[in-house]
């Protein structure tokens, strides 16, 4: 928020955010369109079932999430939707067994749960390019990410650098870049 407010008081303007995570960013960024990257949703839910999933809900579910950065919104809401009616009482089903003692017994499957929900919850920011084409944002924050490890390339290379000519070099990258 420091950032941005420093942004914006230099004469900045900020058209949109792309974001990789981070569950309240999107209502603390409020009134700016905040994109959620594609790519980075599709790795929250790969590292929830695993990238080889040994049950075909999980396995439809990252086949799912793969193509995300390649379809439409409307086709991937409307397939999400599908795949949660097809498998709603595998998502939702609980332990029954008589030794676990709590009053609401756990989930069958947390971490597909988990995957699903986050899918679910970031549904809205993983499609602001979309339904705001005027902000120009990108759908992941890949190219910045590229910028972002050429820079800690050139950074590591001189390892023993003070931290004034580091600046430095920061400063005259950017320049000559951007």
């Amino acid at each position: 928020m420091e950032g941005i407010e420093w942004l914006k008081s230099s004469g900045f303007r900020i058209y949109g955010i792309v974001i990789d995570g981070m569950k309240g960013l999107p209502q603390a960024l409020k009134p700016i369109p905040v994109q959620m990257c594609q790519f980075h949703q599709m790795l929250i839910v790969r590292r929830y079932v695993t990238q080889n999933p040994n049950i075909e809900t999980s396995r439809e579910l990252l086949n799912l999430v793969n193509i995300i950065a390649k379809t439409d919104k409307e086709s991937f809401c409307g397939a999400f939707n599908e795949w949660y009616e097809k498998y709603r009482d595998v998502v939702n089903e609980r332990v029954h067994d008589k030794r676990i003692k709590r009053i609401i017994p756990p989930y069958m499957r947390p971490k597909l749960r988990s995957a699903y929900l986050s899918i679910k919850r970031n549904m809205p920011p993983l499609w602001t390019f979309y339904d705001h084409p005027e902000t120009g944002l990108p759908n992941t924050n890949n190219a910045i990410e590229g910028v972002f490890s050429d820079l800690k390339t050139k950074v590591r290379v001189h390892r023993g650098i003070s931290k004034e000519n580091r600046n430095k070099l920061i400063d005259e990258y950017l320049k000559r870049h951007y």
